[in-house]
């Protein structure tokens, strides 16, 4: 018998499946909003609901060449961190004093969203270049950790 996952395992699993859903052309990324043990909302990468996805349509990052962590107004779609957030007010979800658990390091936008969000945990597996986004998490105080897989 496997022994029972830790916490941060789960909630970290459940992210890695989230995050198949995405339509995104350069990663898949999912988060979940968890607060006392429950999970609140999630969200992956794509494109607004009704909107043609990037599969389908082609990458306008990769058609202009923008590198990673650059310039993320240029792109159809919206990160995993900020559907998580929407769900939740959309469906309004009071996700204040929350942890979020994310495959990929959030961005400056994700960061900022996260932290007026009311969230006071960031769990993370992937990095991603995004100097000011770490320079803004640590200014904040907000706790942050990178998840290992046990290695």
């Amino acid at each position: 018998m496997e022994p029972r996952p830790s916490w941060d395992e789960y909630f970290m699993s459940i992210a890695d499946q989230v995050a198949t859903r995405s339509t995104c052309m350069r990663r898949h990324v999912g988060a979940v909003i968890v607060k006392g043990k429950r999970i609140l909302a999630t969200g992956y990468n794509g494109v607004p609901s009704g909107l043609s996805h990037c599969d389908v349509v082609g990458c306008l990052r990769e058609k202009r060449g923008i590198p990673s962590g650059t310039q993320h107004e240029l792109c159809r779609g919206l990160h995993a961190e900020q559907n998580a957030v929407i769900q939740a007010a959309r469906y309004g979800i009071n996700i204040e004093g929350a942890s979020i658990y994310s495959t990929t390091q959030p961005c400056v936008l994700c960061a900022k969203i996260i932290l007026n969000a009311g969230i006071v945990e960031i769990i993370y597996r992937g990095d991603y270049p995004d100097e000011l986004s770490s320079e803004l998490l640590a200014e904040s105080g907000i706790a942050v950790r990178r998840f290992s897989d046990g290695d």
